[in-house]
Order: structure tokens, then C-alpha cells, then sequence
């Protein structure tokens, strides 16, 4: 007979990635199964070991999947099973999530459990409104409660009498559909009707929207505007900081939909630089990176790299496959040899340098093209150059070192290959939501961006890294609204900031 699992009760925050724990990342990275809500950050399905058995359950306003007691025994048997089980839920599990009611039928259940505590959307959401729920000139006492209760009861637990009485600001949460029938309890039981208001919604993330009036007219603009649930209301005067605290909303990019289709493992640089400056980023990967077909005759050139005069490398990728392959032949970087080393541009570069060698050559252009006319300024005729290249690489690097006299062998490092897996379900995403740009950091992204049929959204535009990239665009009849000035990723995200910027 196995032994049981334990079942972590999970908090997944209130939707921004970077307000997730360090502990709750720990639990789902080792979960054999995750339980989980409709998370406003799909990204943490991404943390997620390989072979999780991954169960969404639904539970958002009407929409619930699966009903509260069938969870209970799914979480249940799991862990009975033997299974490390988590439970990921929006926000903090004991704060109108039902983690109390899971957590104790796990313990009716003699099961091992704990709870993991997550940043509520009940503070964090007035925060990243602007909106000190607690502040010395307005209040020192602060109320929660839900907008939310159980249909089953057949009556109201809310006491709007007295929360009508009690001083200090006032939350509550999941009460959109109910917005005008509680504001008028709150009217109808003597609170001023011109008392503030707001409402955030998908609160903490780059779909956030916030509205403001008073308990008087806030149902009335809710309406107007189609404000929809899941959000967070906050009453009283600390509504009225957010005309001098609102940080979140004001960020350049925020607003803006943006689609990253590079491959997950690179995608974070550049997702991170785009959500840092406000941007509502969309990981869509259309490609991934692949072994060589020829394992052997790679590990075979990377073990006789010392013998080069060049190591010359056109990719990040490249340079990972290299070293990881060459750091499982030798255990002394001193077995290099003492090659000079070229990169392509700046992020391969910093690529290089991390695994501690330097870099004797970088073009003023980061494309192959600019790596040429580099190397045209050296004298290279009968010297001997390791070109560390993926399978689908031009031949400009190669043809071009050849016509300068270098003696040039092809390592083929890695393949670049469609990307199948959609977990977090990004495609569809893009098509009911559409997107205000897609970018796109090689050809190879944009060949296989197209060739999964997606619609291309109305309104959408092209953003490219360079010259390259942008004759493929071209070729599929979509010129890019801008290229990057210079090739990396900081100089993308230069760019797109540019174009933002000049059509505020």
C-alpha cells in the first residue's frame, strides 16, 4: 500500500508574476499534480515538471468546471494515491478562496496538507491602483468581505447596517453582478451616497482597468463602461490618493498587448524588459531548439575546437549547445586552447562571457552581413574557423569567410524546429483577444508563426530585430511597422517603446 501525498493549498497571487512566492513556486515545480482555478497568470503552468498531470478546475463567476465538493474528493484522491498534490488558487486560499473547506477535508480524510499563503487581490489590487487601503489622513481600520455569497443560503450574512457604520475603508471582493444592490444597502443604511469608490479590475496585471465615482453613481458607470468581474471595489476617502499615487497605470507600455514568439527558454528577456515597462505580454513560442541530428560528429567538433585559430559563433543558442557539449568533454576550460572568439552581436556576446571567455570580435551590425565586413578589417586568409551554427543557418557567414581566404568547418550546434505544445494557450488567446503588436527576433519565428494558420489580428502590427527578419515579414505580405535600430533585444525593446511613444 502506498503512502499518502501531501496536498498543498496554494495562493497564486492576485495575477502578476512577480508577486508570486518563492514557496509556491517550489510546491508546483514539484507537483505530480496540479489542481488549479482560472489563474490570471497562466505563466505559472510553465513551472511545471515534466509528466504533471495538470487539472483545471475552473471557478470563475458562473463558470465553475468542476463543483466545490467534486474538487474536494479529486484533492482527495490524489493524494491518497500517493501523489504530491497542489491546489493553486487566486490570491490567498483562506481569503474567499474555500481553502478552509479543502483544508479540512484533507484533515477529515487523515491526509497530510499545508497551506501555502498568497498575496490577497484584496490589497494588492487597491495597490497597484494607487490606493492605500489603510493611510494616517483617512483611516486606521480596514474591512473585508465578499460581494459573494452562497446562492444556497437563501439570505444575506452582510451586515450593511453595521458596515454601513464602521469607520475605515471598506473592501470587497467578487461583487461586480452585485455592484448596484450593495452600494444601495450602503446607502439604505446611512452611508453618505457621495462617498468614494473604485473598482479595479484584472488587477495587478497589464489588463488592468480602474473606475471611479461614488456610492451614488458608481453602478451607473460600471455599465456604461461594460465592467466585468473578476475586480476588486474599495470604499471610502482613501479612494481619492489615487489621483497622486497611481504608479501601475502610468508605466509607457501599459495598455499595450504584445506577443513574444520566441522560443520559452529566451523568451524571458524580452518578456521581462516589455511587463517592467507596463505591457500586457503574450508568450507565444513558435519554434524550439533542438539536438543536431548528428550528435556524434557535433560532440566530435566541439572536443577538437583548440585546434581553430576562430571560434565564431551567430546565436545564443549556439553558444549554450557549445559549451554545455564542451564542459561534458573537459573538465578545464584551459582545454579550449586559445582560439579567438566572434559573436554575432551583443546577446551573443554576453552569452559567451557568461561562461567566463572573452570576446575578441562584435560587428557594428548584428546581422551576418555586419560579421563579414568585421571580419574583412582582419587578416583571416588560411586561418582556420569553427562556425557554430544551427541547421537552418544562411550561408553568408560561411560563403563569406571563404571568400576571404579562411579555411571555415560547419558545426552545427542545434535545430530550430516548430513549436507544438501551446499549454497556457496563447493561440487562442491571440485570436479571441487579438494583440496591438506581435514581435519577432529571427526568420524562423516568422516562418512558423505563419505556418500556424493563425488570423492576424485586426489592428495589429509587425514589430522586427532586424533586416533579416524583416524580408521574411516582407515575403509574407507583412512589412514591419518598425525594425530594431540595433539587432539585440534591448534595442527591440527601444524600439517598440519609440513607436508607443509617437502614437500616444
Amino acid at each position: 500500500m502506498s503512502h499518502p501525498g501531501t496536498c498543498y493549498l496554494v495562493g497564486a497571487g492576485p495575477g502578476d508574476l512577480g508577486l508570486v512566492t518563492l514557496r509556491a513556486k517550489e510546491c508546483i515545480e514539484l507537483a505530480d499534480v496540479l489542481v488549479y482555478d482560472a489563474l490570471s497568470s497562466p505563466e505559472l503552468l510553465r513551472w511545471t515538471k515534466p509528466g504533471c498531470e495538470k487539472i483545471n478546475v475552473g471557478k470563475r463567476a458562473k463558470d465553475h468546471a468542476l463543483p466545490q465538493d467534486q474538487i474536494n474528493a479529486l484533492i482527495v484522491e490524489k493524494s491518497k494515491a500517493g501523489k504530491s498534490v497542489v491546489r493553486l488558487k487566486g490570491g490567498d486560499p483562506m481569503i474567499f478562496g474555500r481553502g478552509g473547506e479543502e483544508a479540512a477535508e484533507l484533515a477529515a480524510a487523515g491526509l497530510p496538507f499545508e497551506i501555502v499563503p498568497g498575496i490577497s487581490s484584496a490589497i494588492a489590487g487597491p495597490t497597484y491602483a494607487g490606493i492605500p487601503v489603510t493611510h494616517r489622513d483617512h483611516c486606521t481600520q480596514l474591512t473585508i468581505f465578499t460581494g459573494h455569497e452562497d446562492p444556497t443560503k437563501g439570505y444575506s450574512s452582510i451586515d450593511f447596517a453595521q458596515l454601513a457604520k464602521a469607520p475605515g475603508t471598506k473592501v470587497f471582493l467578487m461583487g461586480v453582478a452585485r455592484l448596484r444592490e450593495i452600494t444601495n444597502a450602503f446607502i439604505d443604511n446611512g452611508a453618505a451616497p457621495n462617498t468614494p469608490i473604485a473598482l479595479t479590475r484584472w488587477a495587478t496585471t497589464a489588463r488592468q482597468a480602474t473606475i471611479e465615482g461614488t456610492l451614488a453613481t458608481i453602478a451607473d458607470i460600471a455599465d456604461k463602461a461594460k465592467f466585468a468581474s473578476p475586480a476588486v471595489a474599495v470604499i471610502g476617502g482613501v479612494v481619492t490618493e489615487r489621483k497622486k499615487i497611481n504608479w501601475f497605470e502610468k508605466r509607457p507600455l501599459f495598455g499595450k498587448r504584445i506577443v513574444v514568439t520566441r522560443t520559452r527558454e529566451q523568451a524571458g528577456e524580452l518578456s521581462k524588459s516589455l511587463r517592467d515597462l507596463g505591457a500586457d505580454v503574450v508568450e507565444l513560442p513558435t519554434i524550439r531548439i533542438e539536438p543536431p541530428t548528428d550528435h556524434l560528429g557535433f560532440a566530435e567538433m566541439v572536443a577538437g575546437a583548440h585546434e581553430y585559430d576562430w571560434l565564431v559563433f551567430s546565436s545564443p543558442n549556439g553558444v549554450e549547445h557549445f559549451f554545455d557539449a564542451f564542459f561534458a568533454a573537459y573538465d578545464d576550460a584551459r582545454s579550449l586552447g586559445n582560439p579567438r572568439i566572434a559573436a554575432i552581436g551583443n546577446g551573443t556576446a554576453k552569452k559567451i562571457r557568461e561562461y567566463r571567455f572573452a570576446v575578441d570580435l562584435i560587428p557594428e551590425r548584428f546581422v551576418a552581413e555586419g560579421l563579414i565586413e568585421a571580419f574583412k578589417k582582419q587578416n583571416v586568409e588560411n586561418l582556420t574557423m569553427l562556425w557554430v551554427k544551427a541547421a537552418e543557418s544562411r550561408d553568408i557567414i560561411g560563403d563569406g569567410l571563404a571568400a576571404l581566404g579562411a579555411i571555415v568547418d560547419e558545426c552545427i550546434a542545434y535545430r530550430t524546429v516548430p513549436e507544438t505544445d501551446d499549454l497556457t494557450g496563447a493561440r487562442a488567446g491571440l485570436v479571441e483577444d487579438g494583440a496591438d503588436l506581435i514581435t519577432f527576433t529571427s526568420g524562423s519565428t516568422v516562418e512558423h508563426f505563419f505556418n500556424l494558420g493563425l488570423p492576424w489580428p485586426a489592428g495589429c502590427v509587425a514589430g522586427s530585430i532586424g533586416p533579416v527578419t524583416s524580408d521574411v515579414l516582407r515575403h509574407h505580405g507583412m512589412p514591419p511597422a518598425f525594425e530594431a535600430a540595433k539587432h539585440d533585444i534591448p534595442g527591440l525593446t527601444a524600439a517598440i517603446l519609440k513607436y508607443f511613444k509617437t502614437r500616444r
